[in-house]
């Protein structure tokens, strides 16, 4: 049977990856200020980047409708979606409610996954449904495998820039300054519930490198045969060392290195870094 996987765009995927993975991206919003933009193939990613930095107002991103899911679904006719973490978006509930309509019009074959993630967590996901998928493996399988996989999925945000945490006030307009003054760089994560946690604090890339690594190692979780991925918001060569540096330690199958699409590039502003595993 031939199963497509439904994303939404924060999922941060390549044309070369949507096509090795039977793909179908549906484009989320952002919003700078007044101005709308759609975080689809017509996007130019740069000028987006470039208006983001310059915007003074505040930002945001909205979810696929449910009519945008409903189509990607029929469209698949058979169908995993996966989701940003429904704890961050309205995407998840979007995601749902398409189904039902779809299923409506005789699509009965589909499952919408809440990846508790975003980005590189949301790409770790399809590639794992493709090769399960590849396998051979029944629907209810796929199913209870990656709902464990979410379970243990492990997702960290490295950020350069505050600037869009202070323009969404969830970050004291102050205590950004003083976070880029002292070169501080925070490491956030997903929590078990999808939320945002603040992981640690590090001076400069070579400790936050070091914590990241150390990350990796006390969750004592299996690396051999498994799948990073990386997400960057022009930051290639940070993605690069990064890479580097797990490949030293730990024995990945492959680490995979991708940019961030519009709304990921929203949220971990300019030199981000997502990472999953």
């Amino acid at each position: 049977m031939d199963y497509k996987i439904v994303i939404d765009s924060s999922c941060d995927i390549t044309p070369q990856l949507e096509e090795r993975l039977g793909a179908i991206s549906v484009p989320m919003t952002m919003r700078l200020g007044e101005k709308e933009f759609t975080d689809d193939e017509n996007l130019d990613l740069p000028g987006f980047i470039s208006e983001m930095k310059a915007c003074m107002e505040k930002v945001s991103s909205a979810s696929p409708s449910p009519f945008a899911f409903q189509k990607a679904i029929e469209l698949a006719k058979h169908a995993f979606v996966v989701t940003i973490s429904s704890q961050l978006s309205g995407s998840y509930s979007s995601a749902e409610l398409g189904k039902k309509c779809a299923e409506e019009n005789g699509i009965t074959d589909v499952h919408v996954f809440d990846s508790k993630s975003a980005s590189a967590g949301e790409l770790l996901l399809a590639i794992k449904i493709r090769e399960m998928l590849s396998r051979g493996m029944p629907k209810e399988q796929i199913i209870k495998a990656v709902n464990s996989f979410i379970s243990n999925m492990k997702t960290y945000f490295i950020l350069e820039r505050y600037d869009n945490l202070i323009k969404n006030g969830r970050l004291n307009k102050v205590t950004g300054k003083i976070i880029n003054a002292l070169n501080i760089k925070l490491i956030m994560g997903a929590d078990s519930n999808g939320s945002i946690a603040l992981y640690a604090k590090s001076r400069g890339t070579k400790q936050m490198i070091e914590k990241i690594l150390s990350f990796i190692k006390s969750k004592e979780k299996p690396t051999s045969g498994e799948t990073m991925v990386i997400s960057h918001c022009n930051n290639l060569p940070l993605a690069k060392q990064l890479s580097d540096a797990v490949k030293k330690q730990f024995d990945f199958k492959e680490i995979i290195i991708v940019p961030t699409k519009g709304v990921i590039s929203l949220y971990a502003d300019d030199k981000g870094i997502v990472l999953a595993f």
